[in-house]
C-alpha cells in the first residue's frame, strides 16, 4: 500500500476499530481532519500517515489526557507532551488517586455501617419472663413430624384440658439429645398457657423460670438448615464474649401449618446466655 493510498471514512474505521461516530467527533473537535472531503459527495477520505496520529489521540486519552488538551498539544506541533506536562499529569492522577482511596474508606465506613446495623437487626439480646407452658416430649421420626403431630396430638389434648393460651401466642421446642440425629429427634413441644393445668398422658404442665438474658435471632428457612442460623449465632456469641447458660428454644411463628413454601417457615431461635 503506497503513501498515496487514500481510505474511505468506512474502510479507515474497520481498519482501525473505532467507530465513524468517534471519527467525526474528532473531525468536530480539530483533532483528526479528513485528508480529502469530497465537494459533490462529501465522502471523507483519510491517508496512512492519519493512522499513526489516531493511534496518539487514543494512546494520550489512556494516559487520562482530554480531547482539550490534546488538541493543544498538537496545535503546538507536538506529537508526545513535553516533560512539565508529564509531570503535571503525573501530579494530578496522584490527587485523583488520593481522592479515590478516600471515597474507598468512605464506602467501606458505609458498608461496615450497614452490615453492623443489619447484623444488630439480625440479632437481639432479651430477657425471657417467668411462663406456665403445657408440654409434651416425645421422639419424632425428623423435623417435618412436627407439625402433624401438633395438629393431631397436642393441639386436641390442649382444647380437651380446657387450656388457654394468652396473646399473641409463644410456643417453642426444646431438643434432648446430646448430640444430632437427623432421625428420631427427641424433642420437647411447649406452649405459654395462663394456668397450671391436670397433667394427662400427653401433657404434662411446668413453671419455666425466667432466663435474664437470650440471644435471639429470626430463622427464616426449613428446619433442616437450623444449623446455618446456629453457626451465626455462636459465631455472634464468641466475638461478643457470651456463653450459653440453657437449652436452646426454638419458637416457630410460620411452618407447615400455615405456609406450604419451607424456605419462607420462619422460626426465632432464643439462646439462654451469660
Amino acid at each position: 500500500m503506497s503513501n498515496n493510498t487514500k481510505l474511505k471514512i468506512g474502510e479507515f474505521s474497520k481498519m482501525m476499530q473505532v467507530t465513524v461516530k468517534t471519527l467525526r467527533h474528532y473531525e468536530q473537535r480539530g483533532l483528526l481532519m479528513p485528508e480529502e472531503v469530497d465537494k459533490w459527495t462529501g465522502y471523507r477520505y483519510y491517508s496512512i500517515s492519519q493512522m499513526q496520529r489516531l493511534n496518539a489521540i487514543r494512546d494520550l486519552q489512556r494516559q487520562g489526557f482530554t480531547l482539550e488538551e490534546i488538541k493543544e498539544l498538537f496545535d503546538d506541533g507536538a506529537q508526545m507532551p513535553s516533560v512539565d506536562q508529564l509531570t503535571q499529569k503525573i501530579e494530578e492522577t496522584e490527587r485523583q488517586l488520593q481522592l479515590l482511596v478516600e471515597r474507598r474508606r468512605q464506602l467501606l465506613r458505609w458498608l461496615d455501617s450497614h452490615k453492623q446495623k443489619n447484623r444488630m437487626e439480625k440479632f437481639s439480646i432479651q430477657s425471657l419472663p417467668e411462663i406456665i407452658v403445657a408440654s409434651h416430649r416425645e421422639v419424632i421420626a425428623d423435623y417435618s413430624a412436627l407439625g402433624a403431630l401438633c395438629v393431631n396430638k397436642i393441639g386436641p389434648e390442649m382444647q380437651r384440658l380446657g387450656c388457654k393460651c394468652p396473646p399473641p401466642g409463644y410456643c417453642f421446642t426444646i431438643e434432648h439429645a446430646k448430640e444430632y440425629h437427623p432421625t428420631d429427634i427427641d424433642i420437647e413441644y411447649c406452649e405459654q398457657v395462663e394456668e397450671m393445668g391436670i397433667d394427662s398422658n400427653i401433657i404434662q404442665f411446668k413453671r419455666l423460670a425466667a432466663v435474664p438474658k437470650a440471644l435471639c435471632m429470626k430463622h427464616v428457612g426449613p428446619y433442616e438448615r437450623f444449623y446455618e442460623s446456629y453457626t451465626e449465632a455462636f459465631k455472634y456469641m464468641e466475638e461478643q464474649g457470651y456463653k450459653i447458660a440453657g437449652h436452646p428454644r426454638t419458637c416457630y411463628i410460620d411452618g407447615a401449618w400455615n405456609q406450604e413454601d419451607p424456605e419462607k417457615w420462619v422460626s426465632i431461635i432464643q439462646i439462654p446466655i451469660q
